[in-house]
Order: structure tokens, then sequence, then C-alpha cells
């Protein structure tokens, strides 16, 4: 790794520019995480390449109704950038959000927009990656080299949502939508909408097309818990009538929000069923009284074994109560020309189908990576707490939470691989990557997460793919954010597991 020079100071003799770091993505991983290495390893040259127009990566492309943080702001934001809005925020406040962080942090000179990495490929020979990139500004391919590769890339493909291939689809005579490609200049006026799906994406669906449309049904398979409440804590309102430094009201927060969701955790973990009835009471006090809310808010899963999507000012309920909508629990059989035939015998017939039901992942942004040109399949690698892995030198993912907000973890990942950038710079090594020892290569290799722990449709639909974990807590991806906060700061990157080429 050629650390501290320039651009300019470390061209290729074929004129290939070369950067000490470079960031794949410019969503709210790559922004963070360029943040905390200007401000932690100044003297890297970086690069962040972008596959999107703009940054922001999820909120960029969810432009759907009503589209909104399903976690909230004051830790799905940044720990040095202060949150002073509502904690669940619009796709508009998160995007100005990230702008500013940007603009104070100086990143623009260093974003690259509509540059899609295609491939990536490792030498040992020069320690170096070797990036082609389809540069769609100037329309031809490009190669860049960079020391080390961050992968912020998110977890989702940007090209295609998820739909199940459901009989007679082809047929439907309305218009089919998948949330994540909204058309910019759709007419719901008067139309029966159905959106097929129950996550957050559905709940926030639902009541923003409530008031646009004739009528919108909720089609789900199976329900989702729900938590309804105001868009607002009253701690932080108090704090901020007493006009308390908006730094401090943000880590007071987010040390409250982190509290409460442990204490939620862990209430899941020991009493599972008491908390799912707490959970569909809640839901029930935002309905009529003989409304079936067993049927259709009640899953048949335990609590956080998928996330709890929060509804704000129980504008989801408010709909249904108000007529604008309805919510359908059935199974489909088939579409026709004029809608949906349903395993009950019941049909819904619709002008225009919204497919909510979710998306692809993507792993390691779908690039194909090889190192010496052996290509790498990433289902053969063992991740080292989720974010280096074997085989693999100067390369980390970013992977956050499923029970914590997302943001959370890439901070810590963020300040873990700056320290490890800077260690690897005090020992003059040029590559690094974790090796299992004689014990952990003999160990059984477990699937990336543990579906009893958090099994969301996406992850499961693609566990093959993903790199594999052992047990030993160096070889796992936590989801205990408690644990991490204490432990990625305090690891010995002089231990064995840390293997580095000079």
């Amino acid at each position: 790794m050629m650390f501290g020079k320039t651009v300019r100071e470390d061209q290729r003799d074929d004129g290939r520019e070369r950067f000490d770091v470079a960031i794949i993505g410019a969503g709210i991983s790559g922004i963070g995480c360029a943040y905390l290495l200007r401000k932690q390893c100044p003297n890297l040259s970086i690069v962040i390449l972008e596959a999107l127009e703009s940054y922001g990566g999820t909120w960029l492309i969810h432009r759907y109704p009503g589209a909104r943080s399903d976690s909230d702001l004051f830790t799905f934001g940044y720990g040095f950038k202060p949150w002073k809005g509502d904690p669940i925020a619009s796709r508009e406040q998160i995007l100005d959000y990230l702008g500013s962080v940007i603009d104070e942090a100086d990143l623009a000179p260093h974003i690259r927009y509509r540059q899609q990495v295609r491939a990536a490929d490792w030498s040992s020979d020069r320690s170096a990656w070797t990036l082609e990139v389809l540069d769609a500004e100037a329309g031809e391919a490009r190669r860049i080299e960079a020391g080390f590769v961050w992968m912020c890339q998110g977890y989702y493909r940007h090209a295609e949502g998820y739909t199940p291939d459901w009989p007679g689809l082809d047929r439907f005579a309305g218009e089919v939508i998948h949330p994540q490609h909204w058309p910019d200049a759709l007419d719901l006026t008067g139309k029966r909408v159905t959106v097929i799906g129950s996550g957050a994406t559905a709940a926030t669906l639902v009541p923003a097309l409530g008031g646009q449309c004739g009528h919108v049904t909720m089609l789900q398979r199976t329900p989702t818990y729900f938590a309804a409440g105001r868009n607002a804590d009253a701690l932080a309102d108090e704090l901020r009538k007493l006009e308390i430094d908006e730094a401090w009201i943000h880590e007071i927060m987010r040390r409250k929000v982190v509290r409460d969701r442990a204490d939620l955790i862990e209430r899941a973990r020991a009493a599972p069923d008491a908390l799912k009835a707490l959970l569909v009471s809640g839901v029930k006090a935002h309905l009529p009284d003989d409304y079936d809310a067993e049927r259709h808010f009640s899953p048949p899963y335990k609590p956080l074994q998928q996330r709890v999507a929060f509804v704000p000012d129980g504008d989801l309920f408010r709909a249904i109560r108000s007529g604008q909508a309805s919510v359908v629990t059935d199974r489909i059989v088939e579409f026709d020309e004029r809608g949906v035939r349903l395993e009950s015998g019941e049909r819904i017939d619709c002008d225009v189908v919204i497919t909510a039901t979710g998306f692809e992942l993507a792993v390691m942004g779908e690039i194909p990576f090889t190192v010496d040109g052996a290509r790498v399949d990433f289902s053969d690698t063992v991740s080292y707490r989720g974010m280096l892995f074997t085989g693999v030198p100067n390369m980390a993912w970013v992977y956050g939470y499923g029970h914590y907000s997302w943001t959370l973890r890439v901070e810590l990942v963020g300040a873990f691989i700056c320290r490890l950038l800077r260690h690897m710079e005090a020992r003059g090594a040029k590559s690094v990557a974790p090796a299992l020892d004689l014990d952990a290569a003999q160990m059984p290799r477990q699937p990336w997460m543990d579906p009893d722990s958090f099994n969301a449709g996406y992850l499961l639909r693609s566990l093959q793919r993903l790199p594999k974990r052992i047990d030993r807590a160096e070889w796992q991806h936590s989801q205990d954010y408690l644990y991490e906060r204490d432990a990625l700061p305090a690891v010995d990157l002089d231990d064995p597991v840390f293997s580095y080429g000079y």
C-alpha cells in the first residue's frame, strides 16, 4: 500500500490512477466510512466510486410515496453528526442530512458518480487491487489501482427488486410496479391499488397512497410485527426545551435508543410470547374493536426474527379505520386480467399491483473478485467478524445489523478499518488478510447468520452465496451491538489471526 501519496505522485507508467483506498458506494455506509477515513487517516488518498448519478444509495433509489426510515435517526444517523428532527425521517430529510455530511467533510472532490465497478483483481506482486470501472459519464471502461478496497455498496441489488413468480402475472391487464422502480409520473386517482407485501415498505406505501387512489388493499401472505407510536420522543423534546446543546441531545438519545433496543432484544429472547402479546395488543389499540387483528397482525414467527416495523403516528392504522385501506391475509393462487384469485376462493380486482415483496441480496455488489487471477467464491470463505474474509487481502465489507440500526455497525467497522490501516502503515505492511489457525480450520462451517435469530426473506434466499462463520467469536458476524462496541476497539491487531504481507 502506497500510504500518503497523492494521485499525481503515484500515477502508474500506463497512466492508471492509484489510490490508497477505494470506497465502493456513496450511500450511508460509504459516506460514513469516508468521513472517518478522512478524519482518522488524512494522509491516505481515497476515491469513492458510486454507480448511481448521485449520493444516497437506497435513499436515492426509493422514490415511492411516503418513503421513510424504519429506524430512528438518532442511531440510523451518524454519531458524529447530530440529528435535529423527528426520530423517523423522510427520504428527502435523509438525503439532506447525507448531503450536509459530504459538504462539511469536503468529500465531494473524492466522489465519482456513475462509476460501475465491473471486476476487481488482486495482485500479490503489486500489493494492489485493479478495478475495472465502467465510466458511464465518459462511456468507456477504465482501470483504477487501489491498495485497499472497502465495500460500502449496501446489501441489495439496485437494478431489480424481488418479485415472486406468481402464475398468470403476465395476463394481468393493469400496471405492475415494484417500489424500487417507482414511475415518476404515476397517476393513481380513482384507481384500485393492491400492495402485495407486509413489511416496512408496504406499511409506508398504504397510508401514503390511501388519499391518492380509490382504494388500496394490502395483500399479505404472512403478517408482520408492527409497533405504533408518536414520531417524536418526549426526552428529546424536553432537552430541546431546556436548550441543551444538540450534540449532547444526540448522544443522550443514541444511548437511550440503544438501551431500549437491547431491552427489547432481551425480552424477545427471554419471553417471546409475552412480547408478541404486547405488540399485537398495541396494534389492536389503534383499530376498531371488531377488527380481526389476530388474523392480520399476529405473525407466526417470534418477535425480532424479522424486523419490527415502526408505524409513526399510527398512519397505517388510521388509513384502515378511515376505510381508505384494507388488509387481506391470504395466499395468491393466480392472476388474471382483472386481478388476483386467492386460496380462500376470494378475489381482489384491481387496476394497479405494487409488489412490495422485498429485494434481492447483492453479495459484494455482485462484483467478480479474483486474487492473482483465481476467482474468489465468497461462500467458500470464512468471515472475520463479518467484515474481512479468509484468502482475500486488503478488502473489507460493511454489513450492518438486523436488530439495531445499520449505521451503528457502519461506524464500528469504519473505526476498526481505519485503525487497521494505521497499524499496517506503522508496521510497513502492504497487505493483510485473516487466517484460520489449525483448530479453527477443522471446525464446522455455519451459515453467515443464524436463521433462528434473523430470517428475513432476502437473507434466506441468498445464504448459500454468503461467507461462512464458525463457532468462535472472531469468526462470527455478531448482531450484538453492545458486545461489538467493546470488542472491536479491543482487538489486538498483532494477533496471529491477521496475516500481514510486506
